[in-house]
Order: C-alpha cells, then sequence, then structure tokens
C-alpha cells in the first residue's frame, strides 16, 4: 500500500555539520516528527495518549544513512508498518530528497504501548489494532 508522507520539510543551514550535510542529530528529530503522524495514522492520536493515559516509547532505533542531504534538500519521510504484536510495533520510515527521489535514509523502531501511570507496557485497544493491522505492509514491499 502506498503511503502518504508522514513528514516533509526543508535542510535548513543552521541544521548542518562542518562538512556541509545535515547533521545526524537533525536526521533524528524529522524521524521523530514522523513518529507522531504515523501513531496519529494508526488511531495512536495525542488525544487518544491524553485521554487513556497510554504513551508511546521507542525500544529499539537504527538508522541507515545512505545519502548526503544539503542546505535547502526537500526532505519527505514515507512510514511503513513492519510488524504489529500485542504491545509493541515494529516500523519504518524512510527519507528521501523530495526533489531527487532518492534515499537519504532509512531508520527501522520498535516501539511499545504503554500504560504511563505504571510505567509499564500495555496491550493496545482492539480498535488500534485494527487499524494498524490494516497498514501492515508484506517484507517485499519495504
Amino acid at each position: 500500500m502506498e503511503q502518504e508522507a508522514t513528514y516533509r520539510g526543508t535542510v535548513y543551514p543552521w541544521q548542518c555539520d562542518h562538512v556541509g550535510h545535515m547533521n545526524i542529530m537533525w536526521y533524528v528529530g524529522k524521524f521523530d516528527e514522523a513518529n507522531w503522524n504515523w501513531f496519529a495514522r494508526l488511531g495512536l492520536t495525542p488525544s487518544y495518549l491524553r485521554s487513556s493515559g497510554r504513551g508511546m516509547a521507542a525500544v529499539q532505533q537504527n538508522i541507515t544513512y545512505k545519502r548526503e542531504l544539503l542546505a535547502g534538500d526537500i526532505v519527505e519521510i514515507r512510514s511503513h508498518l513492519l510488524e504489529v504484536r500485542d504491545k509493541s510495533i515494529r516500523f519504518r520510515h524512510e527519507m528521501t530528497n523530495a526533489e531527487t527521489g532518492e534515499m537519504a535514509a532509512f531508520c527501522e523502531i520498535t516501539a511499545v504501548h504503554m500504560d504511563r501511570r505504571q510505567r509499564k507496557s500495555a496491550a493496545f485497544a482492539d480498535a488500534i489494532r485494527e487499524i494498524a493491522l490494516r497498514y501492515l505492509v508484506e517484507p517485499a514491499e519495504v
């Protein structure tokens, strides 16, 4: 299933390091912004998280850098759900240069659904699982 972008933005000069490309801290930040748009698509909206006392916590994140991004480049991230478990999800963000279509980086994250008060993992509600399962992709698609 082709996904709409979960993030679109620009690389600003102040996000670049001493060699002239976007510093790794900004890749992490842009992937994080994509997380929240992605979660909302899965039903994990800010209002759901607040009213239910739930939260999401990343427990593993791996980033692979493929091509540099320079000041002025337009960045787009698309996200794909790889796995849904009772209390966790695993997904992949793909960051591309929106002008050239070249992949700049990808990030795979495992995140746990948690009860914020008890500070421990919690099962996804059935409604959230049903939405998430619609976004699940086959391994060959990513």
